[in-house]
């Protein structure tokens, strides 16, 4: 992993202990995040101070969204979310912008990064932010149909996270990797798992417990 330029790294859901575990055991000129930021995990202010001191860039996942719209009170009855966001102020109101201009994909050494899915062509155009922050199944998060990732055509080389049930995912195209699923469920008790770039090794480190039961 010598000369990595840059670490994407899966869903970290508050576990602190974790991410700065994989910040160390693959050190990167750039790490990514990809959502699912603060939630259900021990330690969001621990996960806030990494990402601000060691300038990690994110992308906003479902539960980011959740704590944007517990702070804008259209979730009155969100008792996690409202705590989550109460230790974040506390901690340092900074934050709050920070999530705020979470954008829903960023681009890293040919590769897209988001939190849940594209659309099937690959077109970030075509792509609501439904399928950015949600989707998992295409056309419709319904158990009849496949996995938005099994009905992908496009050529963007995609990294995303978001489905712990699946755990690690990727599909090749001619032996090229082109979409790859990093949520291995780290605050369950599974792993936090990151890409490296440019070799495209993959690295991991388990959790110390579960935090949540799945």
């Amino acid at each position: 992993m010598n000369g990595v330029q840059a670490l994407i790294i899966g869903d970290v859901h508050g576990c602190s202990r974790e991410l700065r575990k994989l910040l160390a055991k693959a050190p990167a000129e750039q790490a990514y995040l990809v959502g699912d930021l603060y939630t259900k995990g021990p330690d969001p202010v621990g996960v806030w101070q990494l990402i601000r001191d060691r300038g990690l860039l994110c992308v906003r996942g479902n539960h980011d969204q959740r704590l944007i719209d517990a702070m804008e009170g259209r979730r009155p009855d969100d008792a996690h979310a409202a705590k989550v966001v109460e230790q974040l102020d506390a901690a340092d109101p900074a934050w709050r912008d920070h999530l705020l201009a979470l954008p829903f994909y960023r681009e890293a050494h040919g590769w897209t990064i988001v939190h849940a899915s594209v659309h099937p062509s690959g077109s970030l155009a075509k792509t609501k932010a439904h399928d950015f922050l949600y989707r998992r199944r295409w056309p419709a998060d319904l158990p009849a149909h496949p996995h938005w990732w099994a009905s992908y055509r496009g050529e963007r080389r995609i990294v995303f996270g978001h489905d712990a049930l699946r755990g690690l995912v990727e599909v090749r195209r001619e032996g090229q990797r082109m979409i790859v699923g990093l949520d291995t469920g780290c605050v369950y008790g599974g792993k936090l798992t990151g890409l490296c770039l440019p070799d495209e090794t993959l690295v991991s480190v388990k959790a110390k417990r579960a935090y949540k039961k799945v």
